[in-house]
């Protein structure tokens, strides 16, 4: 499954481990100041995109000086960075795409990227869609039936819905079941729920629901 790692520009120290997806081969994109960081990783981008207006004059050179592609649009647009970096990379059919720089620091960024992830994922369901950091990994699941597999390194599970209902929740395989639940916005009930075997299933009947998987380190 071919995996292509978007680099926002958010905090340094919020990026999910980059190495071993070098190591796995996966494609990066560059967001803006995400460039710069996948840089001082050692990671040369397949593209680097947005605006720059986050950089230095000496950090575009560098960007431009590492061969990799630029498409520097202006900083009056209708997308975001990550939305026109997301766009490039679902036009290089992949089986997976991860968002990480998009959680620290600005509270905007992060909850344009959750919209963001939740309506690419409606239009490119063959595609699975992460949001993620050293803590937490988000997914969007629709209407059916989901499987999770047990991750030490995410061992609590949260569920909230993005629409005002998601109907028929049930879930099994984990420390807190239910049946037939419907979670309605502003929820907190189906926060912090743990897999207790080696996987576990979610399905609902109808609407939106954004999963959370979270470590407490």
């Amino acid at each position: 499954m071919k995996t292509i790692i978007i680099c926002a520009g958010g905090p340094e120290d919020e990026l999910i481990p980059l190495a071993p997806f070098a190591e796995e081969d996966a494609c990066f994109i560059g967001a803006d100041r995400g460039a710069v960081h996948l840089l001082k990783a050692g990671i040369t981008p397949a593209a680097a995109i947005g605006d720059f207006d986050s950089v230095t004059a000496e950090e575009f050179a560098a960007i431009e000086a590492s061969g990799c592609p630029v498409d520097r649009w202006p900083a009056e647009k209708n997308e975001t960075d990550t939305e026109l970096a997301l766009q490039t990379a679902l036009q290089m059919d992949p089986g997976r795409v991860i968002i990480t720089g998009v959680t620290g620091g600005r509270l905007d960024h992060m909850f344009s990227a959750i919209q963001l992830l939740g309506r690419y994922a409606a239009l490119q369901t063959g595609t699975e869609l992460l949001l993620a950091n050293r803590q937490n990994e988000m997914r969007i699941l629709h209407a059916g039936s989901s499987e999770a597999n047990r991750n030490a390194a995410y061992p609590y599970l949260s569920f909230f819905p993005l629409t005002e209902t998601v109907e028929g929740l049930t879930l099994r395989g984990v420390k807190y079941e239910v049946t037939g639940e419907t979670m309605h916005f502003g929820d907190t009930r189906f926060t912090s729920n743990e897999i207790l075997g080696p996987s576990c299933t979610i399905s609902f009947r109808t609407g939106i629901c954004l999963m959370v998987r979270s470590s407490d380190s």
